[in-house]
């Protein structure tokens, strides 16, 4: 499994010193970032990211309310190849009408995105686990009306704020889910109570297992009460020491 760091996890930082926060990502162990807000920083993020030796495969940006092909073009500089958006208002969940046309905005993205060999997905929160639109989650109906293209990165921990199982969810989302946001926490809405993975209420392993298609899982805190650096370092090494014990079982095996 390779594992990646949201950098909105590290916004103060960053707005304080891009170029020495990356390289800090760096040396705590990451080799992949996942950038948000990208298009206003790319030529400043990537040459942090190619001094680091870091790569962007997935980048958050606001698809539905921002120039795509400035978009696009960023991701493409930056090396992104999955463009994610990150943010649909709640409001825009509660009836089937709503969220029909959030898919058929999403798949016109996608076809643009094509263009220029980049792939769209979509990132929930606790509101589309919340809604349900003909008997299952806003989420599940959402993701049967996106063309087969189209890919979602799970938050797991905005699932369970939502009232679903996260493991539940995953599975009947199945191969649609390429990306999962890590986190943990008391599952509540205070995001300064979040925690590193593997200190909260989240069965994170099982979490992880359950997205058979994964392709990267991504560490966020959505905010902290502690050092936010030793906060992502304690998440990367519990999640590498559970691969390590995982791979010696196998050898065993």
């Amino acid at each position: 499994m390779t594992y990646s760091i949201q950098l909105y996890t590290l916004r103060n930082a960053i707005a304080e010193d891009l170029p020495g926060t990356i390289a800090k990502v760096a040396e705590i162990g990451f080799t992949q970032v996942e950038p948000y807000n990208f298009v206003a920083t790319a030529k400043e993020l990537g040459a942090a990211l190619k001094e680091n030796g870091l790569t962007a495969p997935s980048g958050h940006a606001p698809l539905l309310s921002q120039d795509q092909d400035e978009i696009f073009a960023a991701a493409k500089e930056l090396g992104i190849t999955t463009v994610i958006d990150p943010f649909i208002a709640a409001d825009r969940w509660q009836s089937a009408e709503d969220i029909q046309a959030t898919a058929a905005a999403l798949n016109d993205a996608a076809r643009k995105g094509a263009e220029y060999g980049i792939r769209v997905g979509y990132h929930n929160h606790a509101w589309e686990l919340e809604s349900t639109i003909e008997g299952r989650t806003a989420l599940e109906y959402f993701a049967d009306l996106l063309d087969p293209e189209l890919v979602l990165e799970v938050d797991t921990y905005w699932v369970a704020v939502g009232g679903q199982d996260p493991v539940d969810i995953l599975t009947k989302l199945g191969d649609r889910v390429k990306l999962i946001h890590i986190k943990d926490g008391p599952l509540n809405t205070d995001t300064r109570a979040q925690l590193p993975a593997g200190k909260g209420k989240v069965a994170v392993l099982d979490v992880v297992a359950a997205a058979k298609s994964l392709e990267v899982g991504v560490v966020e805190f959505d905010d902290y009460s502690g050092d936010i650096f030793e906060g992502i370092a304690e998440s990367l090494a519990y999640l590498n020491a559970a691969d390590a014990a995982a791979a010696t079982e196998g050898a065993k095996a």
